[in-house]
C-alpha cells in the first residue's frame, strides 16, 4: 500500500488537467531570471534550474530533488516569481510546509503566472495555521477560475467550499487541543529511511510496521518514485519498556515489490497485508506459527476484487472483517468502509456498506477497531476534516448503528493527512508516523500518550504522509488534560503449559457466551512460547475452554458487567493429561444461591464434559461438590452433595452409563483459599471431578 505520495495527488490531476486544456505549464524565463552580469553565477543557476524542471515535470515524488536544485538557484536570484513559485509548491511536499508560504508571497507580486496560483497559496496559508488568509485566497481562486475549468476542479478535486470548509473546522477544533505527549520510539526502529503503518498488539509487546530501507527483499526500488520497495518489520517490548531492534519479518511474507502492513489482531498472532503484485493490489492473512510468519494466504475474490481494496481490520472475535474499497456499488463516495462476516464455509460473507452516517461522499480510509470491539478509527476527508484526511472515531451502539463520527482532535488531526493511526488496548497510548524536525530520517513511528502529567507542548512540523503531532506555535503552552472514553476491555493472557513439565502447549482455546451458548470465537496459543491473549469486551458471562488432544480441558468463568473498564488479568494455564487422579474444576457450571438446580449457563460446560466422557468410554469419574464455610457443616453437606448429583443426573440424562460415575459432596473441608474475603469464599464454591 504505497501511500507515501498520497499527500496531494488529487492535486496533480488538476495540474494536469491544465496542460490538457491548453493552458501552458509555468515555466522560468531565461532573460527574466538573469538579472546581472555574473555569467558563471548565472550559468550554474540556470543548469540548476534546468535540473530542478526535470524533475518537477517527473511528478510529486521528485520534487525533494526538484527542491534540491530550485534552492541553489534561488541563491542567484531570489527575486523570480516562477522560480519561487515553484520552490513553494516543492515546499509543500515536504516535512517543512511552513517554508512554502514566504516563497509563495514573494510569488504574489505576479498572481496571473498560473491559474492554480491563489489555490496553492491557500493551502500555503492553510498548512500554516493561518487560515483565514487561507479563506480568503481560496475564495479568490474560486472567483478566478473559468465555468470549464470550475467544472473540472470540482470532479477532479472536489468542491472548493469544502476547503474553506476545511478552515473553518481548523479554527474550531486548534481551540480545543488535547494533551498528549509524543515520543519518537527510537532508533531500534527507526532509520534514515521511511517508517509508517504501525500495528500492535493489544498488550503493546509487538509491533509491526511498513518500511522502505535498503535491506528490503530483493534490494530493488520502485520505478515510481526511485525509492526502495516496502518491507515489513517487527520489534518486541524489551524488560524495561523499550523496543528491541526491528527486525526484517522474513521472505515467507515480504516479497520483491511492495509488502505493507495493514492490521494486526489483538493477540499479535494474525497479521493482514497488503501486496501491489497483484495489479490493482489485493490483501493476503499471515499466521504466526511458532516464531515464524506462514506464507500469506490471499483473501477470496468476494474480498479481493478487481476494484481497490488497500486496508482492513478483524474484529476482536475474528468473525468480522471490516474493510475499505472503491467498488461503486453501493459506494456514497469514493473510498467507503464495509464489513463482511465468516461463513461457515471460512469464507467472508453478507457484504455490507456501514452507512452514510460514517461514509461520506469524500474518501474513507485506513480502519482499525478497538480491541474493544465498539470504537471504530478511521481517516476520511469528509465529516468536519481540517483538511485532507483527518483521524474520526465511531462507535457501536446497543441498537447496531453507528455514532456520529467524532474527530479525535488537534493536535494529531492537521491541515494535511492523518492516516495508519492505531490505539493501545487500555486506550492510553497512541501509534502513527510522522515526518517532525528532530527524527531520525524522512518518517518515524511516534508513540502519543493520553492524559499524562501536562508539560510543554513540543514544536513540530506537519507530516504530507500520516499523522502531524503539533501546529506551529511561537511560545510553548501546557494544555488542560482531556478525559478519554472509558475503554471496555479485559485482556485475559497468560502462557498454556504442561502440568508435570512445563512445556509450552499449542492449544485451542473457545470462548462462549454462557448467556446464549454461542461460541463466540476460538484462539490457538504459540505453538513455541504457549502464550495467548484473548480480548474479552464487557458485557459478557464468559466461559473458556482450554483444549489440547491427549490432556483434560480447563476450564475458566470470566463474568464481565457492562460497566467494567479496562484491565488485564494474567492467568498461566497448566493442562493435566489423562491420569488418574487428576482432575479439573468445572468453573462454568452454576446454582442459584442455596440451590442445586442447574441453570441454564452451565448446559455448555456440561455438554463439554458428556463429549468428553463420550469420547473416552473407558473413562470413570467421580463428580466432587464444594461450599464455602457460610451456614451450617450440615447444611453445607447436605448442598455440595446435591449439587454434585445434579451434574450425574445431567450426564445420565444425556446417555452416560451410570456405572461410570459417582458423586459426593465435601462441603467446605477441602477449601482452595480462606474463606475470610468474598472473593475467597467464592473461588471455594465449585463443582470439580476427578478421574477414578
Amino acid at each position: 500500500m504505497n501511500l507515501k505520495k498520497i499527500a496531494y495527488v488529487i492535486f496533480i490531476l488538476f495540474l494536469i488537467s491544465f496542460s490538457v486544456n491548453g493552458q501552458t505549464p509555468v515555466s522560468i524565463d531565461k532573460k527574466e531570471f538573469k538579472y546581472n552580469s555574473d555569467d558563471d553565477a548565472f550559468k550554474l543557476a540556470w543548469q540548476s534550474i534546468k535540473a530542478g524542471d526535470e524533475a518537477f515535470a517527473a511528478g510529486s515524488a521528485y520534487y525533494h530533488i526538484a527542491l534540491k536544485y530550485y534552492l541553489e538557484a534561488v541563491t542567484y536570484n531570489a527575486k523570480n516569481p516562477e522560480l519561487n513559485y515553484k520552490l513553494g509548491i516543492c515546499y509543500l511536499f515536504s516535512p517543512q510546509k511552513e517554508k512554502a508560504v514566504a516563497f509563495l508571497e514573494k510569488a504574489s507580486e505576479k498572481p496571473d503566472l498560473a491559474p492554480d496560483f491563489r489555490f496553492w497559496l491557500g493551502k500555503a496559508y492553510h498548512a500554516n495555521y493561518e487560515f483565514d488568509k487561507a479563506i480568503e485566497q481560496y475564495e479568490k481562486f474560486v472567483n478566478s477560475l473559468p465555468p470549464k475549468l470550475m467544472q473540472q476542479f470540482e470532479a477532479e478535486v472536489g468542491e472548493p467550499i469544502l476547503l474553506i470548509e476545511n478552515c473553518k473546522n481548523s479554527k474550531e477544533l486548534v481551540g480545543s487541543k488535547l494533551n498528549i505527549f509524543v515520543d519518537n520510539v527510537g532508533s531500534s526502529v527507526n532509520t534514515a529511511a521511511a517508517e509508517y503503518s504501525p500495528l500492535i498488539s493489544a498488550d503493546e509487546s509487538l509491533l509491526i510496521f511498513t518500511s522502505r530501507r535498503e535491506n528490503t527483499t530483493g534490494g530493488n526500488r520502485s520505478l515510481s518514485d526511485n525509492e526502495f520497495f516496502e518491507d515489513i518489520y517487527f520489534s518486541k517490548i524489551g524488560k524495561n519498556g523499550e523496543w528491541l531492534t526491528a527486525l526484517n519479518i522474513g521472505d515467507k511474507v515480504n516479497t520483491k515489490e511492495h509488502d505493507a502492513t495493514v492490521n494486526l489482531t489483538a493477540d499479535g498472532q494474525k497479521l493482514i497485508i497488503y501486496r501491489s503484485s497483484s495489479g490493482n493490489g489485493d490483501l493476503f492473512e499471515s499466521k504466526l506459527n511458532g516464531n515464524e510468519w506462514s506464507k500469506p494466504r490471499q483473501y477470496s475474490k468476494s474480498l479481493n476484487t478487481k476494484y481497490h481494496e488497500a486496508s482492513a481490520c478483524l474484529s476482536p472475535d475474528e468473525q468480522t472483517i471490516y474493510f475499505v474499497s472503491d467498488n461503486p456499488s453501493n459506494n456514497y463516495g469514493k473510498h467507503d468502509i464495509f464489513k463482511a462476516t465468516l461463513n461457515k464455509n471460512g469464507d467472508w460473507d453478507n457484504i455490507e456498506n456501514l452507512g452514510n452516517v460514517v461514509n461520506t461522499k469524500l474518501d474513507e480510509i485506513s480502519v482499525f477497531l478497538h480491541p474493544d470491539g465498539r470504537t471504530l478509527y478511521f481517516s476520511s476527508e469528509g465529516h468536519n476534516s481540517m483538511g485532507g484526511y483527518d483521524i474520526f472515531s465511531t462507535t457501536l451502539q446497543e441498537n447496531g448503528t453507528w455514532s456520529k463520527p467524532e474527530n479525535i482532535g488537534n493536535p494529531i488531526n492537521t491541515p494535511n493527512n492523518e492516516v495508519f493511526f492505531v490505539i493501545s488496548g487500555n486506550g492510553k497510548h497512541g501509534y502513527f508516523a510522522s515526518n517532525q524536525v528532530g527524527g531520525k530520517g524522512e518518517t518515524d513511528i511516534y508513540r502519543i500518550t493520553f492524559l499524562g502529567e501536562p508539560k510543554p507542548a513540543l514544536q513540530s512540523n506537519e507530516d504530507n504522509l500520516m499523522a502531524s503531532l503539533t501546529i506551529p506555535i511561537k511560545e510553548k503552552t501546557i494544555e488542560k488534560a482531556i478525559e478519554i472514553k472509558k475503554i471496555r476491555l479485559t485482556i485475559l493472557k497468560g502462557i498454556i503449559a504442561d502440568s508435570i513439565t512445563n512445556q509450552p502447549l499449542e492449544a485451542q482455546i473457545e470462548i462462549v457466551d454462557n448467556l446464549t451458548g454461542k461460541l463466540i470465537s476460538s484462539f490457538t496459543s504459540n505453538s513455541t512460547t504457549g502464550k495467548y491473549l484473548i480480548p474479552l469486551p464487557s458485557g459478557f458471562n464468559y466461559g473458556i475452554a482450554v483444549k489440547k488432544d491427549q490432556y483434560l480441558f480447563h476450564s475458566e468463568n470470566v463474568d464481565i458487567p457492562n460497566t467494567t473498564g479496562y484491565q488485564e488479568i494474567n492467568k498461566d494455564i497448566k493442562l493435566l493429561k489423562f491420569l488418574k487422579g487428576s482432575g479439573i474444576i468445572l468453573r462454568n457450571i452454576f446454582f442459584d444461591t442455596g440451590k442445586s438446580i442447574l441453570r441454564e449457563e452451565s448446559n455448555t460446560e456440561l455438554n463439554r464434559l458428556w463429549v468428553l466422557l463420550n469420547e473416552n468410554p473407558s473413562l470413570k469419574i467421580e463428580i466432587q461438590g464444594h461450599t464455602d464455610n457460610v451456614g451450617g457443616l450440615e447444611y453445607n453437606n447436605k448442598l455440595s452433595t446435591s449439587r454434585s448429583k445434579a451434574v450425574v443426573d445431567y450426564l445420565i440424562g444425556k446417555g452416560i452409563d451410570s456405572n461410570r460415575l459417582t458423586f459426593k459432596g465435601y462441603g467446605y473441608s477441602k477449601p482452595l483459599t480462606t474463606n475470610e474475603t468474598p472473593e475467597g469464599r467464592q473461588i471455594n464454591r465449585r463443582v470439580q471431578f476427578q478421574i477414578l
